[in-house]
């Protein structure tokens, strides 16, 4: 099972609440003896503009690579300048002046039509280099994070690969939290794409409202994703939140209330269920929840 913890907004806590998860579920498989049944737990960071989940986390990273995107490389020399690849181009990645073909590697989606496209062969494909991925472990669960390289303008092919690394070849009966992207862009898209729930952290502010709605709307609505809220920093801000979730049928799965206690601990770097043990448990509830309302998601919302 995939469990996407996505938010409408950043610093809504997202990434407070999926560490508390994978830490609590890894406290619990460490005081139980394993059984055929016990889930291979995976943590995947991906929020590859800004991860942060390793600092709560603190993984032992055993493997790193570079990733990128095949992107056109023209050849002078075989080239006829006949606009052919700029035509075919809906990103407007190439282009062709008299003489001059010019690549824009930072508008490339890689689709490679440019390629097939030349009718002299003169264009190939090589790779431009866009970030990392890095993999390790946390005690007995897998961590795996990306890293957008600076300047560069697209985080979707990272995130696409890094959740091929880590899921493509991973035992069936596997538990992954992913940790998403802030906000509803194009990145939180392809973080959710594939996941069986998506675990909303919000606060109950208008602003939070805002946003979670439009969340909301991606996940279930587009992407006909189950869909359950965390209300974090409870007690502030007004009841629009609860309303919302009351009238649209959104499970209100947990609450974090907003005390200084909690807040001093993450301006330490330290895990919530560190600073507030009695959170390890309520965690292991939340995902008995999720799973159970995996388990009566309709068969029309595949």
């Amino acid at each position: 099972m995939i469990i996407a913890v996505a938010s409408g907004k950043g610093g809504t806590g997202k990434t407070t609440v999926a560490v508390s998860l994978a830490l609590s579920l890894l406290q619990r498989t460490s005081s139980q003896p394993t059984t055929s049944s016990t889930k291979p737990l995976i943590f995947v960071d991906c929020d590859v503009e800004e991860p942060n989940a390793a600092h709560f986390l603190k993984p032992t990273l055993e493997e790193r690579k570079e990733v990128g995107q095949m992107i056109p490389e023209v050849d002078e020399d075989a080239c006829t300048h006949c606009g052919r690849c700029a035509e075919v181009c809906q990103y407007n990645c190439i282009a062709v002046f008299g003489k001059k073909v010019m690549v824009f590697p930072d508008l490339c989606h890689g689709c490679g039509s440019c390629t097939l496209s030349c009718p002299v062969g003169a264009i190939h494909e090589v790779l431009h280099v866009m970030g990392t991925l890095e993999r390790g472990r946390v005690g007995t669960a897998t961590f795996a994070q990306g890293t957008l390289n600076v300047g560069q303008a697209m985080s979707v092919p990272i995130i696409r690969q890094l959740k091929q690394w880590l899921l493509t070849d991973a035992p069936s009966n596997q538990l992954a939290i992913l940790d998403a992207p802030p906000g509803t862009s194009c990145p939180v898209v392809e973080t959710l794409r594939g996941s069986d729930f998506v675990l909303m952290v919000t606060e109950p502010t208008p602003f939070g409202l805002h946003d979670l709605r439009i969340a909301v709307q991606v996940a279930r609505d587009e992407l006909k994703l189950p869909v359950a809220v965390v209300i974090n920093r409870d007690g502030i801000g007004d009841r629009g939140v609860e309303d919302y979730c009351a009238t649209e049928g959104i499970p209100i799965l947990m609450r974090i209330p907003m005390t200084r206690r909690i807040a001093e601990g993450c301006a330490d770097g330290k895990p919530l269920i560190d600073t507030a043990p009695e959170y390890r448990d309520r965690f292991v509830a939340l995902q008995t929840s999720i799973e159970r309302l995996v388990a009566m998601k309709p068969e029309t919302s595949q």
